[in-house]
């Protein structure tokens, strides 16, 4: 047993001894891998040793060699950047709280963010340093770094300590004095930041940069020449940003001397902030160009202030409108002005750009708003300004100018303060004759009285006296006409007028009117003698000269006044010849009146007077007792003119032929083709009164009743009744008793429908009711004229029923009358009314090509008025546009604006700027525009369209500012008229779009 215990104890010991070195060879190699792994982790193979930490982590259980195990993964994981390493410092910090190296782990985890840069995350780390624990040496290095983390994240408020904890440190004393110095450069304490620098500016390394500072310093302490010299100075140790801001002190300092030519260079090298420039930079170089009086140059800098609205912009927008001034553009300046004027940051700028403005207006026109009301709006904004006399003359006479006359004449009756006799009478005249062209005769005739009532100007009160008498003459009060004509030609100033030419003409045809002849012919012949160049005047002055002498029977004379208007070969030298052929009858040369009759017959086949010639001939061959001719010529005038007013007249005068020659059957043939053709007219019933007298004599009284009762207008037993109460209304009729002779015809009418004189008293009854003011109830009795047979009533019944049904807006029955009336009418001017009507008729329908068609018949027309003319060309041009015909409409409205006026002018000017547009001449475009603008400003749709135009022709010229300016003004002040805005709109988004793509963000 003992020998046995022996031995056990032998083996324990053994054991014992193998298991304590075993431990110990443990130790001692977990303890070689840690000293192996910190020795990795100095000299930076920051995995290896993370793997052997880790290692040595997880098979030691002693808690001092976990922690530092802990301590060194984490600090390894953040040199790896490993996406847990944060996590492993929480863990480290949170797992060993009392591990001694937790505040070395905060500190070294700073120092590496921001050795790497990473500021934030290193002001993450230092927050958490215990700062008493560090030793002197490490409390500098963490001051300087902890403030510099803070003044990289722009927290000076927070930096400014820690700097000031290190200004004595002998390795960072001089960073942190530079950027405390920086700081206050930054802040405006430009006397802390010069002390600051003062002492390191002994250092190389800060010399460059402190230069750029106080180049700066001293740009905003407004010592400029200072500034220029530190600048020029450091620009060459630069580097392009600060090269860049160095360009822009010394530019601004040189601007600020008012040294513009030497601050141009430097203002163009500014790359602005971020490589764009601001507003106030394209100002500075704009004023500086405007300043050396390079106006293009300026204005290409000021129209890059964009959108601004603020005090740079004002000044940018009033020099831009001076430099345009300053060009000549002043259509451009007007925009710029307008601009500079609706800003207030600068009372005096806003003022005299509102008075450029104003004068702008009135001197070049303005189709945003009425130029009278821009002056007013200036003398209520300025009352005391000393332009206020000026711009008071510019507002009376931009009512003139702009030819709104009835503003004008407002302003001038209700506000004293602008009492102007001058300019009253002025406008009174003007307006009177703007009444007068749109027909309102009453009140253009009160306002000439008014201009003459007010004899400021003798010119004008002579020129206001000529209108009156036009105005009493178009009125149909000759006497009165005849004296105000004569009472204007004895006015010493008439001769300087442009009435003047055309005096005697005017007298002459009011003593026409007044059936005065001799001394109407007496003016005609002062006429002829005094102007020679007028030759439509000359021509109807022998016309009317001829006749003058024709009535007084004065026949010789007459037929020398009419051969000079057929040797002048104008208008109506057929009825010069007709006239001429008849006076002969009249001084016994028939023989002479039938050759002159068959010769114009040969001349003037297609002339209107044709049918009255071939019946004078006729006539004549009668009275010379030649009837086969006369027959002849009879039959050649009913063959030609069926239904014309002669043919009835030529029938009758055939039967009264054979009748006189005793050839009964051949009268008798005649006078009931008459009774059947041309039943109820004068001729018939003289037919049917001559027929009985050969049926009388031939004893065939029987055959004549039985004939006259197939005649629904004979009615033998009633014919005296008949006769008897139609005579007792016609003589109502005839002494103008209007209302009496409605009920007297009325009841003849409703006696007698079919009666003897059922035409006639139709007729009379309408004229009545017409003159009564009862145009509606006429209807039905000049339809009943005008559906007879052709009467001496049926052109006279067309014409009434057309204008009455122009004024109901019976399109069907208005075309279908005139068009009667174009074809039946003897009379030109009811030929004219005729096709003047259908035109704009055809217009209304939109049926274009049929209002062409006429226009263009009113245009060939020589005798057609300007007025009628210019309602011609208006729609022969507005027709070709509505059929996209461009080049006719081009054509038409090139004519127009020869002789239009008012609105129709205002269209024309707008039509002639449109096509200018088209051919790219955008600068005579542009003229025209400001023509309608300055001329035409009260017709605003015209004036809005023409801005558009205006637009388009801005950015043909590579203007983009002032064509989106104009089009933006455009949509702010016309929404009244739709398609303006939408053509705006859309010129607008094309010219955003298109600069949108090419805008570059640079200055040049």
């Amino acid at each position: 047993m003992r020998k046995l215990s022996k031995l056990f104890f032998v083996s324990l010991f053994f054991a014992m001894a193998s298991v304590s070195a075993q431990k110990s060879a443990i130790y001692t190699n977990e303890f070689e891998d840690f000293n192996r792994a910190v020795s990795l982790y100095k000299n930076n193979q920051y995995l290896s040793a993370q793997l052997i930490f880790e290692k040595v982590k997880e098979q030691n259980k002693n808690g001092d060699i976990q922690a530092d195990c802990a301590y060194y993964s984490a600090n390894c994981a953040i040199h790896l950047n490993q996406p847990d390493a944060d996590e492993k410092m929480e863990n480290f910090v949170r797992d060993y709280p009392t591990s001694p190296k937790q505040n070395q782990a905060f500190i070294e985890v700073a120092h590496y963010y921001f050795d790497q840069g990473k500021y934030p995350q290193a002001l993450e780390w230092f927050d958490k340093v215990d700062e008493s624990t560090l030793s002197y040496e490490d409390q500098d290095r963490f001051n300087f770094q902890k403030g510099y983390s803070f003044f990289n994240a722009g927290n000076k408020k927070e930096a400014t300590p820690y700097f000031n904890k290190v200004l004595n440190s002998k390795e960072f004393g001089s960073q942190a004095k530079y950027y405390l110095g920086f700081m206050a450069y930054e802040g405006d304490d430009y006397k802390k930041a010069t002390k600051y620098f003062d002492e390191v500016s002994g250092e190389e390394k800060y010399k460059e940069k402190l230069s750029y500072f106080q180049a700066d310093m001293n740009f905003k302490l407004g010592n400029f020449q200072k500034a220029i010299d530190l600048g020029l100075a450091a620009m060459p140790k630069s580097n392009a940003l600060e090269k860049s801001e160095l360009n822009k002190i010394i530019g601004e300092s040189y601007f600020n001397l008012q040294q513009y030519e030497k601050a141009i260079p430097f203002l163009k090298e500014y790359k602005g902030k971020k490589g764009k420039w601001n507003n106030t930079d394209f100002y500075q170089l704009g004023y500086a160009y405007y300043k050396q009086n390079d106006f293009p140059n300026a204005i290409s800098q000021f129209n890059k202030i964009i959108g601004g609205n603020d005090f740079v912009a004002q000044n940018a927008y009033y020099h831009l409108g001076e430099s345009y001034l300053k060009s000549d553009l002043k259509q451009q300046a007007l925009n710029a002005f307008k601009n500079a004027s609706e800003m207030q940051f600068d009372a005096k700028i806003q003022e005299d750009a509102s008075l450029n403005y104003a004068k702008l207006s009135y001197e070049i026109g303005n189709s945003y708003q009425p130029v009278p009301d821009i002056l007013a709006g200036f003398l209520e904004k300025y009352p005391t300004s000393p332009s206020k006399t000026e711009v008071e003359t510019l507002l009376i006479n931009s009512y003139i100018t702009s030819k709104n006359y009835k503003g004008a004449l407002d302003l001038l009756e209700k506000n004293k303060s602008f009492a102007n006799k001058s300019a009253y009478q002025k406008v009174t005249f003007y307006r009177g004759l703007e009444l007068y062209t749109d027909g309102n005769y009453p009140e253009a005739l009160a306002m000439f009285k008014k201009s003459i009532a007010q004899p400021s100007d003798a010119k004008f009160t002579a020129r206001a006296t000529f209108w009156k008498a036009e105005t009493e003459y178009v009125t149909e009060n000759f006497s009165d006409a005849l004296i105000s004509f004569k009472q204007f030609a004895a006015f010493p100033e008439s001769k300087t007028t442009p009435e003047n030419k055309n005096s005697n003409y005017n007298i002459a045809y009011t003593y026409f009117k007044l059936k005065e002849y001799d001394q109407a012919g007496n003016y005609f012949q002062s006429q002829i003698d005094a102007v020679k160049d007028d030759k439509f005047r000359l021509n109807d002055s022998y016309l009317r000269l001829g006749d003058c002498r024709f009535v007084t029977a004065k026949y010789w004379p007459a037929m020398d006044a009419y051969n000079k208007a057929i040797e002048m070969r104008g208008v109506d030298s057929d009825y010069a010849a007709f006239q001429k052929a008849i006076s002969y009858g009249f001084v016994a040369r028939n023989d002479k009146k039938i050759e002159d009759l068959n010769k114009f017959i040969v001349a003037f086949p297609k002339s209107q007077y044709r049918d009255d010639a071939l019946f004078e001939l006729g006539n004549v061959y009668v009275t010379e007792k030649k009837n086969d001719q006369a027959i002849k010529t009879y039959d050649q005038l009913i063959s030609e003119y069926k239904n014309g007013s002669y043919a009835s007249k030529a029938i009758l005068r055939q039967g009264l032929i054979y009748y006189n020659a005793e050839n009964d059957q051949l009268a008798l043939a005649k006078f009931k083709k008459i009774a059947a053709e041309f039943p109820k007219s004068p001729e018939a019933i003289e037919a049917v009164s001559t027929a009985r007298l050969i049926y009388v004599d031939n004893g065939k009284v029987d055959e004549y009743a039985a004939w006259v009762r197939t005649l629904d207008f004979v009615n033998v037993s009633d014919a005296d009744l008949d006769n008897d109460t139609y005579e007792a209304a016609e003589k109502q009729y005839m002494q103008n008793n209007v209302k009496q002779s409605i009920t007297t015809l009325k009841s003849y009418v409703s006696q007698f429908p079919n009666g003897l004189h059922s035409v006639k008293a139709n007729f009379y009854l309408a004229q009545s009711y017409f003159a009564d003011g009862q145009e509606a109830a006429s209807i039905p009795n000049y339809e009943f004229v005008a559906s007879k047979q052709r009467n001496e009533f049926t052109e006279q019944s067309l014409a009434r029923l057309a204008s009455i049904y122009l004024k109901k807006d019976d399109a069907a029955k208005t075309t279908a009358t005139l068009k009667r009336l174009e074809t039946e009418a003897d009379y030109p001017q009811n030929v004219t009314f005729a096709q003047a009507n259908l035109m704009k008729t055809y217009y209304e329908q939109k049926d274009y090509p049929n209002a062409v068609i006429y226009a263009d018949k009113v245009l060939a027309n020589p005798k057609t008025d300007d007025k009628v003319k210019s309602d011609a060309q208006i729609i022969v041009a507005r027709s070709a546009m509505n059929s996209n015909d461009e080049a006719k409409a081009r054509t038409a409205y090139a004519k127009l604006l020869t002789i239009a006026k008012g609105e129709v002018a205002a269209e024309a000017l707008y039509y002639d700027a449109y096509f200018k547009n088209k051919d790219s001449k955008f600068e005579a475009s542009n003229t025209a525009v400001q023509k309608l603008t300055k001329d035409y400003s009260g017709y605003k749709y015209f004036g809005a369209k023409g801005l558009v135009v205006m637009a388009k022709n801005f950015y043909g010229l590579k203007d983009s500012f002032q064509a989106t300016y104009i089009l933006e003004s455009v949509l702010k002040n016309f929404k009244a008229y739709p398609d303006v805005v939408t053509d705006a709109q859309t010129q607008l988004d094309t010219i955003k779009a298109a600069e949108s793509q090419t805008n570059s963000s640079i200055q040049n």
